[in-house]
């Protein structure tokens, strides 16, 4: 019998097995106040500072419906193009944890806001449709952290605490349908899949998507069925993935892992599971093999919610743009390949490239440095792009400042060095660094003539026609004025003085 620690090489995994994805995303909505009370959400305040009766649970509270979390999900299911209930309500959701203060959750259960949508994803130059079983509004509990322990969960620890702050955040759950076919490349499929609902949320301005700081987690449920069969197999649930990179390898795991113990006659046991960040492997939390009899019942203090359909469509006519449009307009407009395009938003850049464009920067220019030199240094630093320390408006300074010629590439990457290291803006990287180009004719004429002196044997072979060697002499004048020379005004001298034409 294999132990859960047994994988099976992701090749031949697929060779002998299909799996069946799904997904569950929960979103927390940006509104100022909680889904039912009017407690502020900022993130990061002082433990339970932001409570009250009401999301603490306490007798004789009454809850009232946030109608700004309401139409976000509304605006989510239009997005997702779902239809849009006429009527439905809310439900209690009834199980003890510490973090649910009132011992139930406030939750819709067979009435969903919003049902039977997809969203479409591009993966390896093709378009998966993930159908949309339900988009249904629900309440967020609050958070316990587990002090002790080697693991960070209960099981070992020496004691918990509870911060209520966050119980009560309008939460938004998205449910897939299950997702067969998508073969091997099923990680990159639960990764674009999150991706892009991840830039949904954010041109629709309901949620930060943080994900590190939770405002968007993921459930991955993965099942592997045999190749030619016809019956899915049992699915287990990794919870609360918090990076799109982790949801695409606790994919993989699971896939090795499922694998591994089929083939040596094992049995699935349908289970939550826990995704660990540094190793990349999930292990079991607690068995789901027996339905959950959460007791569900209609939510007595609430009233239903029952959209008027102008408003509906009033909120569907003022939608913004949405990704994919928008990254399709943007490709035409910038001229760039099927693949640049890909590169980019694979490197989250779009918004800082587009950004960059709107600042003064050709796209090309713009695209090339935020796709080169800044993702190098981004890469190093184990940062995204859009958190090194500058702006768009920088880098179009730099693209303006090499395009004028007072940088060339190697200066200008200088320049970036230094505005990352905190020295000012590129103007001022440039005064302090000393680091504008040499295009004074009597200073590069000077340099010219000094590098000809001492390169006898390239300036004679450029003399008798070997236009080539001028490249030997052009080098020596860029390293004797350390990088700083016009190259191209540099060649034209060296060949003036030796009496040669191109």
């Amino acid at each position: 019998m294999s132990t859960a620690e047994t994988l099976m090489p992701f090749d031949e995994a697929m060779e002998r097995y299909e799996p069946v994805l799904g997904l569950e995303t929960h979103v927390e909505l940006g509104t100022a106040s909680k889904m039912f009370c009017g407690c502020p959400t900022a993130f990061g305040a002082p433990p339970n500072t932001q409570v009250c009766p009401v999301c603490l649970g306490l007798p004789g509270s009454l809850p009232v419906a946030n109608e700004k979390a309401i139409e976000s999900t509304i605006r989510i299911g239009l997005a997702l193009n779902c239809s849009i209930a006429e009527w439905c309500r809310f439900a209690r959701k009834n199980y003890f944890y510490p973090d649910m203060p009132k011992n139930f959750q406030i939750s819709q259960y067979d009435e969903p806001l919003c049902f039977d949508g997809y969203l479409d994803v591009e993966v390896g130059g093709t378009t998966v449709r993930i159908g949309i079983e339900r988009v249904h509004l629900e309440e967020d509990t609050g958070k316990s952290t587990h002090v002790g322990g080697a693991t960070g969960r209960i099981h070992g620890a020496d004691y918990s605490i509870v911060d209520y702050n966050r119980a009560g955040i309008p939460l938004v759950e998205i449910v897939t349908k299950p997702i067969p076919g998508a073969d091997r490349l099923a990680p990159e499929v639960a990764r674009a899949y999150v991706t892009e609902l991840r830039e949904l949320m954010r041109a629709l301005g309901v949620s930060d998507v943080r994900m590190e700081e939770g405002s968007l987690r993921c459930d991955v449920n993965v099942s592997l069925m045999p190749r030619g069969g016809t019956e899915w197999g049992t699915r287990t649930e990794t919870k609360n993935v918090n990076s799109l990179r982790s949801v695409e390898r606790a994919v993989r795991h699971e896939i090795e892992r499922q694998a591994a113990i089929l083939a040596e006659g094992g049995r699935i046991v349908q289970e939550t599971r826990h995704f660990h960040e540094d190793t990349g492997i999930t292990t079991s939390g607690r068995s789901k093999e027996e339905a959950q009899d959460y007791r569900y019942f209609p939510e007595p203090d609430l009233v239903p919610i029952a959209p008027a359909r102008d408003w509906v469509e009033e909120l569907r006519a003022k939608l913004p743009e949405l990704p994919s449009v928008r990254r399709r307009r943007l490709q035409a407009e910038w001229g760039v390949s099927d693949l640049d395009m890909a590169a980019m938003h694979n490197a989250d850049a779009i918004d800082l490239v587009e950004a960059t464009v709107a600042a003064g920067a050709p796209p090309a220019d713009a695209r090339k440095w935020w796709m080169g030199e800044l993702a190098r240094r981004a890469n190093e630093s184990g940062t995204t792009l859009a958190e090194l320390p500058i702006t768009p408006g920088q880098v179009a300074r730099v693209c303006e400042l090499v395009a004028s010629g007072a940088l060339n590439d190697k200066l200008a990457r200088q320049v970036l060095e230094g505005v990352l290291a905190g020295e000012g803006s590129p103007d001022e990287v440039v005064e302090g660094r000393g680091l504008k180009i040499v295009s004074d004719e009597g200073e590069l004429a000077a340099l010219v003539d000094q590098v000809i002196a001492e390169n006898a044997d390239a300036a004679d072979k450029v003399r008798n026609g070997k236009i080539a060697a001028a490249g030997a002499l052009v080098g020596g004048v860029m390293k004797a004025s350390r990088g700083k020379a016009d190259a191209g005004r540099a060649r034209q001298l060296i060949l003036e003085r030796l009496g040669v034409s191109e």
